[in-house]
Order: structure tokens, then sequence, then C-alpha cells
């Protein structure tokens, strides 16, 4: 979603970082031109005002002018500036203690991502530990509850939904009775939207949060909306009293004005962001990690979180003395590519490496590429997979027709597999080179090089720039 705004800020970053010496004159010039890539953006034109006074102010200072490092320092002042717009720190969700209910109230426009959003919720408090129940109240919008209920069944998470109910006042109520008799800790409600706002669906949703008493209100907004969201969520927050945002579509090619203006204007911070249609697509809002990421210093530490949350620990370790020992087979392989696509499409995972935000082109990155080596192994027997050597010319032939693939394909695979194993051997036993590149991945621990035998040749990347080109050769 900020892509353009990013790769505006990166050519700002690395203009400055090369200057010996920052005058009034360069400060000028480049807050002219931070401040057209905000209104290309779609930032609220106050927010930019006060952005670029706060940034002029702070820059030329004496301290600035008379530093080591000017350009790296006005580099800073840009960033600090930028966390500031987008809310200073991450908040989290004000939840009751286990013992006690909490009720979660989702408001929003029709086609937002409301009921996606929910469910994606409940899956992560799932994680954490809570036990989340999904309450149906859009009684408007058709096919609704049943969109619900089938996202509760996808995560196993139960849903309380009344076929035919006129009322959602009454839903809710019964809804949160349901929630006291089975032990349910946590209660997300997903009210019904309009494609605008009217006077009846404000006045169900106040008489649903005085019936329900909720912790958090929370407004749902499409960030495709731009400069809109933020008057929605102005209008929502006058009415209702909203306690946080959750953004939706943020991947999206949207200009991102909605991100760096909604904290300013409306004083609620987002809480969330929905970054793709799965159910894993859906981060916590670091104020400071989107920061970096706008500026083209990638977000290592969600990237690493990531890995983290799709890798097993106990697998990856068993993977890990497997490879010590020589027995990497294409069916590790095979998992190896799996954790990959988990963790989301290739071009997000490739602005969160520091060095590539805003300078790789989506398109052209080989997104079919796993998909076509998964197929090409799952075409495989399972005594091929465990000895890849017994595949011969024959066999090579078969599995290309099998996966939809060349032969050539196949071989390349194969190839690909022999230098990644021995690379791996090697790996495992060069405590050297493994300390160098968990440095670069910021210190994730605990995994072992396991969760990492998918990527190809590791041994050769001098610095995390080089990962993306392993990603776009899958």
């Amino acid at each position: 979603m900020l892509e353009k705004i990013t790769n505006t800020f990166s050519d700002i970053t690395r203009t400055l970082s090369g200057k010996s010496k920052i005058t009034e004159k360069n400060i000028e010039e480049t807050v002219e031109q931070i401040k057209m890539a905000l209104l290309e953006a779609d930032v609220n034109l106050r927010v930019v005002r006060r952005f670029v006074n706060a940034t002029i102010e702070e820059a030329k200072g004496e301290k600035v002018l008379r530093a080591v490092n000017p350009g790296q320092q006005f580099t800073k002042i840009i960033y600090d500036r930028i966390v500031k717009l987008l809310g200073d720190t991450k908040v989290d969700l004000q939840l009751k203690g286990p013992d006690t209910q909490s009720v979660i109230l989702l408001l929003g426009l029709q086609g937002a991502g409301k009921t996606t959003a929910a469910h994606k919720l409940a899956a992560r408090l799932t994680k954490n530990g809570r036990k989340p129940l999904l309450v149906a109240c859009d009684l408007v919008r058709p096919a609704a509850i049943e969109q619900l209920k089938q996202l509760g069944e996808k995560i196993g998470v139960p849903v309380y939904l009344e076929e035919g109910a006129k009322d959602a006042v009454k839903v809710a109520k019964n809804g949160i009775s349901y929630a006291k008799k089975n032990g349910i800790d946590t209660i997300i409600i997903d009210t019904a939207g309009r494609l605008q706002i009217d006077e009846s669906m404000m006045k169900e949703l106040v008489d649903v949060k005085k019936a329900v008493d909720p912790v958090e209100t929370i407004l749902v907004a499409d960030s495709m909306t731009g400069q809109n969201a933020v008057d929605i969520a102005k209008s929502f927050d006058e009415q209702l009293g909203l306690s946080g945002v959750i953004l939706t579509k943020f991947d999206s090619d949207a200009r991102g004005g909605a991100a760096l203006s909604l904290k300013s204007i409306t004083g609620k911070p987002i809480l969330f962001i929905g970054t793709g249609e799965k159910t894993e697509d859906f981060e916590p809002f670091h104020p400071e990690r989107i920061a970096s990421r706008i500026l083209g210093m990638g977000d290592i530490v969600s990237l690493v979180e990531k890995a983290q949350e799709t890798v097993d620990i106990e697998e990856a370790k068993k993977l890990e003395q497997k490879m010590a020992r020589n027995e990497f087979t294409l069916d590790d392989m095979l998992a190896q590519f799996e954790s990959v696509g988990k963790m989301g499409n290739l071009s997000s995972l490739m602005e969160m490496i520091p060095g590539l935000a805003g300078q790789l082109d989506p398109s052209k990155l080989d997104m079919s590429g796993i998909a076509h080596q998964k197929a090409i192994i799952q075409s495989m027997t399972k005594k091929e997979r465990a000895n890849h050597l017994i595949i011969g010319p024959g066999r090579r032939k078969r599995i290309a027709q099998g996966s939809g693939t060349s032969v050539a394909e196949v071989n390349k695979l194969l190839k690909q597999f022999e230098k990644t194993k021995l690379t791996m051997k090697k790996l495992t036993r060069n405590k050297g080179m493994q300390s160098k590149l968990m440095q670069q991945f910021g210190g994730m621990s605990g995994g072992g090089m396991g969760g990492l035998g998918g990527l190809g040749d590791l041994s050769k990347l001098g610095d995390l720039s080089k990962l993306a080109g392993k990603f776009g050769k899958f």
C-alpha cells in the first residue's frame, strides 16, 4: 500500500545519507519533496502541514547542523516524525482477565472487511490463549451469518447465530449469555454495516453497545478509501466512542493516506492491519516498524516473527539433525516450501528486508515458482522422495507429466535440491557461519537451521538483500 511513498522516502534518505553537510537549502528542498509525497499519498492537508513545520523546526536546530553525520541525523528526524504521525507506540487490546468476560464490538461500513477481520482477530486471540466466541449480529447483509459461520468453522472457533432473527440487540445479549454458560472469555460481535452512514444503522449500533458494554469498540476501515476512512472514523467516534481501528486491505495499491492520517485526526490508534486474504494475514500495528518500512529500512523484526510463527521448533531441530547426518530428503524440502508459503506473499516479505522496500517490482517476482516445485515433488513416489538418486530419465519424464511441468524443470529442482543438501550439511557443521546468519536475522534463536532449509544456498548470503534473490528464484 505504501509503495509509492516508500519509493520517494527511500530516494530522500539515500540522498541525505550521502551528504557531509546539511544546509537550510538542503532542508527546504527535502521537506518540499516530503510534502509532495505525503499529499500524493492522500494524507490529510492539516497533517501534512504539521509534519512539515515540525520537521523544519527540528532540522534547523544548531545541534543538527553541527552533527558529525547530519545526513543520518536528518533521516532520524524524519523517522521520528513519521512514528509520531502513526501513533508513537503499539497499542494492545485492553482485555479483562480470563475469569472475566471481555466483549469486543466491531463496527464499520459494508464492504470494509468486518466479518473477515472478526475471524482473523478470533484466530489471533486463540493463539494467545483466549477462548473467543463470534456473535453474528449482522442481520442486514445477505449471507453475512453464513459467512461468519464458515469462517468460524475454519479456525475452530464457535459462532453464536440465530437464523431469521431481526433484533441485533437481542442476539448480542443471547450471545453473551451463551458465552457465560460455556466458559468463553472473549466475545467478538460482528455488527451490520451499510453502504454509507445512516441514522438507523447508528441507532442500532448505539443500542447494541449499551446492551453489551464492550471493553473495545473497534472500527474496521478499508485502507483503499483513503481520506474517506478518516472521515468515517470521525463520524463513528462522535456517536459511539471508538477505542481503536483495524485497517483492512493494507496489501492493496492504495496510497496510504488513511494510515498516515488516522491517529492525528481522530486520536484513535490503529490496532491491527489486514495484509492479505488468509487468516494469518493479520498483524498488530507497530508504528515504528511501519515507519521503518516507509523509509526503505525494512522490518526485520516482523520478518523474524513471521518465521517463528510458521516454523515448528521441534520439527526444525529434527530437520537440523537430519541435515547434519546428510539425511535431508525431498519431503523435507517440500515442508520448507510450505513453511515459506505460510509466511505470506513474497512481495510483502521483500518489503521487510532492509534495502529492498520500494526497490522491487512485485510483478517481476516469480510467485508461481514455489507452487511448481511443490507440484514436482508431490508427483514423486515415496521412494523417489526418500532417495532422489533413483530418479532416472524415465521417472523424470513421468514426474514432469504428472506435475504439468517440463523435464528441464524437474532437472533444475533436483540440482537445486543437491546443492541445498550439500550447503545445509556444511552450514550445520560450521558454527561461525551459523552465528553470522543468525546475526543477520536479528538474533532469531531456538529454531535451529532447519527452519531455513528450503531457502537454497544460504552459505553464500553476504547480506539480507541477497535473500530476495533466493525468494525470487523459487
